[in-house]
């Protein structure tokens, strides 16, 4: 049950990233990895920086990873 919740999470964390860049939310699927990935990305700067304990920080580095993940990948693939 825990990896649907977290696999719910992160598409809605990808599908605001999506919304922040400005970029279109035709693809769900695309936006359960860009969260996903962006969960991943953001933890780890949350880990570097010392900053985390919550869910609500969780959501929101997951969120602002995202976003680098967004930025990243229409640098590569544009």
């Amino acid at each position: 049950m825990r990896i649907v919740i977290e696999l719910i999470i992160g598409g809605l964390c990808g599908l605001i990233a999506n919304k922040i860049m400005g970029g279109d939310s035709s693809s769900i699927i695309r936006n359960v990895i860009l969260g996903l990935a962006g969960g991943f990305v953001g933890g780890l700067i949350g880990n570097l920086l010392g900053v985390g304990g919550g869910w609500v920080t969780g959501v929101i580095l997951s969120i602002a990873g995202a976003c680098l993940v967004v930025w990243i990948a229409r640098k590569f693939f544009k």
